[in-house]
């Protein structure tokens, strides 16, 4: 009997440790033009994506970071009608999207038309009703160019970014975050990934500073997902709307109902209040007086540090 292999999530090796998968069945391994991609079978996630050595989606616990990225921006700006994400090219945020019926257009801009085509094979449960849905278009394009030249505006913006290293080190820059506010209605939201702060903190502080730097509010709201190693996940939270953030249970509530009640297995209006009250470590670092003491120019050698990492 052949042994099992074992995929390593390289993502932490500089700190000193990997995590391992034992693969029941690698389904495909391939050199994009872009990056590294393993798709594989665990006994406890089912199927694992990885890209670049980091862990991007597996069927057993993508529900969590789906829903937060998409409903908790939704449904705290309240009347959202266009939505633009960038990135998620395996389709499971644009999934969660479109189950909102007051979604009136979705665009989703994919740097890699690889990671579509694969997705549309191996992740049909997405791919399947988003591209079957009138409301959805796909861009294959660069994010950055794209947020920076559409003249499409957008009430919700979603970074559904790798981490930042290869092609998704430009999404965790001052630019890009300015080209997502351009392209911004007026009181709209835009939300990222923003890794787990107890690892890597310093993501999470250069991207807050930059939020604050371009819009009224800048924070992050957390989740807990199992395969995202190493505690909370962090999205950040961005926009001109001071109350978005501070959106009451009973409201949050009636907007799920009004925009469809659908089924969810994590979102609830309480999880959406209670992940803005943040554990006192995350809220610390992204203080005001901690933000501070990074200043601009630490800000910037922060993104310079992954980008030559």
């Amino acid at each position: 009997m052949s042994q099992k292999p074992w995929i390593p999530e390289t993502l932490f090796d500089t700190l000193g440790f990997r995590m391992s998968y034992a693969a029941e069945r690698v389904l495909v391994e391939d050199r994009t033009a872009h990056q590294h991609l393993v798709l594989f079978e665990n006994a406890t996630f089912g199927k694992m994506l990885m890209l670049d050595g980091a862990t991007q989606v597996t069927s057993r616990d993508e529900f969590i970071y789906h829903e937060m990225m998409s409903h908790v921006p939704i449904l705290a700006h309240g009347a959202a009608k266009t939505v633009l994400i960038v990135g998620g090219g395996d389709c499971g945020i644009a999934e969660e999207v479109l189950k909102h019926r007051g979604v009136a257009r979705l665009v989703q801009v994919e740097i890699d038309a690889a990671v579509v085509e694969f997705a549309k094979e191996h992740f049909p449960e997405f791919t399947g009703p988003v591209l079957a849905d009138p409301r959805f278009a796909l861009v294959i394009a660069d994010g950055m160019d794209f947020v920076a030249t559409t003249q499409e505006r957008f009430d919700v913006v979603i970074v559904d970014s790798t981490d930042p290293q290869g092609p998704g080190a430009v999404l965790f820059t001052k630019n890009f975050y300015a080209a997502c506010r351009r392209c911004l209605t007026p009181g709209g939201v835009m939300v990222t990934q923003n890794g787990v702060p107890f690892l890597q903190p310093d993501e999470l502080v250069a991207s807050v500073t930059h939020f604050r730097a371009l819009f009224a509010e800048g924070t992050c709201y957390v989740a807990a997902i199992p395969t995202y190693v190493g505690g909370h996940m962090a999205m950040g939270f961005a926009t001109d709307d001071l109350a978005l953030r501070q959106t009451d249970i009973a409201t949050l509530e009636a907007r799920w109902r009004a925009a469809g009640a659908f089924p969810t297995r994590y979102w609830t209006a309480e999880v959406q209040r209670a992940a803005f009250a943040l554990p006192r470590f995350i809220a610390e670092a992204i203080s005001p007086e901690a933000i501070a003491s990074v200043g601009p120019a630490s800000a910037a050698s922060i993104q310079k540090s992954h980008k030559d990492g």
